[in-house]
This record gives structure tokens, sequence and C-alpha cells, in this order.
């Protein structure tokens, strides 16, 4: 079966990121990564800028329309692509909700700026049986799949602490770190803001915090998007160390002997690097859209586990606030 897609917001994730890269290569965008799936058919999208529609319409040979009304008065979208502004879901959301009723909306990150709006938006998708995901590419990549079933099954063993360094904002790049590790050790119990850090914008800012989860620690420390982008993350377990660094490379060093002390055990100098295929992450959350459409097993954040994050994020930054005063 193939399912249409309309896409509102032609940015960069929605079609600029890779408009410049070979698509045999790199699938950045949601506009590439539904034209090409097999899947998928993109039908039309919705942007008010005309520059960005022209070149839509001349790339994908799919009708633009300036507003969400007139696009979904044009095409019936079986999944509809949010990738307007933040502050905006809210009301495109509900746009959308009433000029169409899709199977699935996939909403871009941060599902909202404050839980408030992340709630409403999982409630009236919920009222309208409609499916809600939240765009967090990561979830999606091969290599933190294959982490994940490492981690279920004992391979990588419990406790942990770990090192996650970001750039670029809680809210903009922190966010997707803050889920991975949802995803790959469940919900935070407890956190507690290290260093204020600086604002970034009224809404964002690059604190320094600590995490506690049910089987270990995480700190989390920013970095200065103005010298150079830096997101790592490093692992480590009672039987080795993860390290997820450089756009997504994952590398897993387990534990040997030492070769000339008996009493001693340490990293082995090889490691083993976990395929990742990061150059294509939108294709690969394309793919999981299917399985969900198909009601398979997948590995995307549902609406309730996106405002989660959201009431996390706020709770940070509320609490990076008072902390101030």
């Amino acid at each position: 079966m193939t399912y249409s897609v309309a896409l509102i917001g032609l940015g960069g994730i929605g079609m600029c990121y890779d408009s410049k890269l070979p698509d045999t290569d790199y699938v950045f965008s949601h506009a590439r990564a539904f034209a090409l799936h097999p899947d998928f058919a993109l039908l039309g999208a919705a942007d008010p800028a005309r520059e960005s529609r022209e070149q839509f319409a001349a790339t994908y040979n799919a009708p633009p329309f300036a507003t969400v009304p007139e696009l979904l008065s044009r095409v019936a979208a079986d999944v509809v692509i949010v990738a307007s502004p933040t502050h905006t879901h809210l009301e495109v959301v509900r746009d959308v909700l009433r000029n169409s009723h899709p199977k699935l909306i996939l909403c871009e990150k941060p599902l909202a700026y404050d839980s408030a709006e992340a709630d409403e938006i999982v409630r009236l998708c919920r009222e309208q049986g409609v499916l809600l995901f939240v765009n967090y590419i990561r979830r999606a990549d091969p290599g933190v799949i294959d982490v994940k079933a490492r981690l279920d099954d004992g391979r990588i063993g419990f406790p942990f602490k770990a090192v996650v360094w970001y750039s670029k904002g809680l809210l903009h790049n922190g966010s997707h770190f803050l889920d991975l590790l949802t995803f790959w050790f469940g919900p935070a119990r407890t956190w507690r803001i290290i260093a204020p850090g600086d604002s970034l914008g009224e809404q964002d800012a690059e604190p320094d915090f600590r995490l506690v989860f049910d089987d270990g620690t995480v700190i989390f420390c920013a970095a200065k998007e103005e010298n150079f982008s830096h997101y790592t993350v490093e692992i480590v377990a009672p039987n080795g160390r993860l390290r997820y660094e450089q756009g997504g490379v994952i590398v897993w060093q387990g534990v040997g002997a030492h070769p000339t002390l008996s009493n001693y055990r340490q990293l082995q100098s090889l490691g083993e690097e976990i395929r990742n295929d990061m150059n294509r992450y939108q294709y690969h959350v394309a793919t999981q859209i299917s399985q969900a459409l198909q009601k398979k097993a997948h590995t995307l954040c549902d609406g309730a586990a996106g405002s989660a994050t959201v009431r996390l994020l706020e709770s940070l930054l509320n609490e990076r606030v008072k902390n101030q005063k």
C-alpha cells in the first residue's frame, strides 16, 4: 500500500537540508525522504514563502500552497508532516484536524515550548483517532536500535554512568539526546541543574545538568556552538564503554584482561563499530512510519513520550531560572 503525504513547512528539515546533496547518499529532509520512499507518495506542501514553494514545485513536481487549508482542500493525506516552527505546532495541528482527517501526524521536535501546548496536541490527536509521533530522528537509526537491543538483552550491562556533550541549546539540540537516553534507558526519575549556562534568545538556554535513571546517572554538559558543534555520548558500563560521536558513529569497547598485570582488566584497544546510517536518517524515520501505519513494531517517539520530554525540558529550564535568582 502507498500512503499519501502532505508536508507543512519547507525550511531546513522540511526541504533544504539536503537540497544541494546527492539523493543517492543523503536523506536529511522530509521532502526527499517521502519522495524517495516506495511506501509513500508526496502529494503537496504548504509554506508562506513564495521562493520555497517555487523550489518545492521544481524539485518534487508536486503542488505547493501558501496555507494549510489550501493544501488540505486539494490533497487527501494519510500522513501530515508538521515541520513548521515550534511555536506554531499547536495551531498548525488544529488547522490540520479542522481541514482533514489523516491517519498519522509526524511533528517536528520539540512538540511544543511548554507542556500545556504539548498536552493539548496529544489530546486533539487522541480524540480524533490520529496517530501522533515526534521526529526524534535517532530512534530510527539502525545503530541506535542495535544499542537498544544490546541494553535490553544484557550485552551492555548495568548500572551505567554517562556524559553527554551538546551545543546549540537545550531545546534545539539537547532535546535530541534527552529523547535518545529515554529510548535507551527509560524516563529519568530526578534531575538537577549543575550550572545555568547562557541564555539563547527568549526560549532556549545552555545549562549543565544531571539526570538520574533507574539504572544509572548522566551528566549533560553544554558546549559553545559558536566555537564548534559538539554532540557526543559516552556510556561507561560494568562490561565496557559505548561512544556515540561524530554525527552518529557508535563504537563499543568491551573489557579484557590486562596484558601484563593479571589482577587488572582494561578496555579492549580495538573497538567494535556498530553500523549506523545517519546520512539517511529521515528515510529511516519514513520506514518506521510505514511500520506504524501497518500496525507493526516501530521505534518512533509517540506523542505521550514527546510531551513527557517537553515537561522535562520545561522543568530543567524553570529550575535554571530559579537557581539564578
